[in-house]
């Protein structure tokens, strides 16, 4: 159980570590369609994972296997093993999309640095220990209860949104950044209204209101 707490924060930080420091461009000449297709097929391995075992069925069907209080410790090793697999076997595109230095990168790395906080508070707010599994293996009580504060009253998704912001302002775009950003927040995208869905399921007629009070899913003023 911890070390599964443990290997979700560490493949959080290689990943973001990965996509900061690495993924540069692929040499002149490479493959760029390929790689592509090889990237969308890759990431889609882990969006389907990290979508079907986060629904109600998924999750009754698992708990027959292994004890409920380890359920979310198994989701989170499974996850954390497939994106790993994801960053490893990224593959980079040739070029870039533009890059900025010196006093050019500052306005990027602050709305990364908003991102990061934004992500990190909103967490916060959920219970990180809960997300990990932690909480649940231990036998501790778990907030089951739906509640808004902080940037939840802004946007009804704001880890999503502080991800894009930390993938998307990067100061240098190459082709295999921005392809990773688009791919991972394309799939936020097509997962929110599965999972409000479940958060109806769970939360009504509380989450019912919510998403009358607070309009927006990710982008406040746009959706």
């Amino acid at each position: 159980m911890w070390l599964g707490g443990a290997a979700f924060v560490a493949t959080l930080a290689a990943t973001l570590g990965t996509f900061y420091i690495g993924m540069g461009p692929a040499p002149v000449g490479a493959n760029a369609a390929w790689a592509a297709f090889g990237d969308i097929l890759l990431f889609s391995a882990f969006a389907l994972h990290h979508s079907l075992f986060a629904r109600p069925v998924v999750k009754r069907w698992l708990t027959r296997r292994v004890p409920p209080h380890l359920e979310r410790s198994v989701y989170v090793w499974i996850a954390s093993a497939l994106l790993l697999a994801v960053v490893a076997g990224w593959q980079p595109l040739p070029g870039r999309a533009y890059r900025h230095s010196g006093w050019t990168a500052v306005p990027h790395w602050t709305i990364v640095l908003a991102g990061v906080w934004l992500t990190v508070r909103a967490t916060q707010i959920i219970d990180a220990l809960q997300l990990a599994g932690i909480r649940q293996g231990l036998g501790t009580t778990v907030n089951d209860r739906f509640q808004v504060v902080g940037p939840y009253h802004v946007v009804r998704h704001p880890i999503y949104l502080g991800w894009m912001l930390m993938v998307f302002a990067v100061p240098d775009m190459t082709w295999t950044r921005f392809m990773f950003a688009a791919v991972s927040s394309a799939y936020l995208i097509v997962a929110i209204p599965f999972e409000e869905r479940s958060l109806v399921e769970s939360f009504a007629p509380a989450y019912v209101e919510y998403q009358r009070t607070v309009r927006w899913r990710l982008v406040p003023g746009v959706w």
